[in-house]
């Protein structure tokens, strides 16, 4: 797999998973929008500055965004305490709560339908793999742990 696969099959996988989530919230969001919800979920405290560099989004576009996501509780912002001229943004506190309450759709329908495949096993295999895939980007964004001289795990 080259870089442009790897792109065309991400590209491919957000599709996907927009078809099965539920049909209010962020799927009915600009991509612009939901970009930038999920940027800041990665990065939270960052600057609309750095939102920028990140999505490639024109600064007016970002900020419009964050206003209103702002504006619909999704985010909180503040002042950056170091440079006053900063805004800092990150997801509200009762949005991983929002999420749990949110209806959870399987995804193995939209898969089956999306790959043409009708065999039960083999779309649990399909399923399984990108669990296990979602598995190792999480287990790769944790903390590094550093082991200690008796073995013993250590975060930093």
């Amino acid at each position: 797999m080259n870089g442009i696969e790897l792109y065309v099959l991400g590209r491919r996988l957000m599709k996907l998973g927009e078809e099965a989530m539920p049909r209010a919230g962020f799927r009915r969001l600009p991509s612009s929008m939901q970009t930038v919800l999920v940027d800041i979920s990665e990065h939270p405290d960052s600057s609309i500055s750095q939102i920028v560099a990140r999505t490639g989004f024109p600064q007016s576009l970002v900020s419009a965004a964050v206003a209103q996501l702002r504006d619909r509780g999704a985010l909180q912002t503040a002042v950056d305490p170091a440079d006053r001229r900063r805004t800092l943004v990150r997801l509200s506190a009762d949005i991983p709560a929002r999420m749990a309450r949110a209806p959870a759709n399987p995804v193995e329908p939209v898969l089956a339908e999306a790959l043409g495949i009708d065999d039960p096993a083999e779309l649990a295999n399909v399923a399984s793999m990108l669990t296990a895939l979602a598995d190792r980007f999480t287990a790769a964004a944790q903390p590094p742990t550093h082991r200690g001289a008796d073995g013993a795990g250590k975060d930093e």
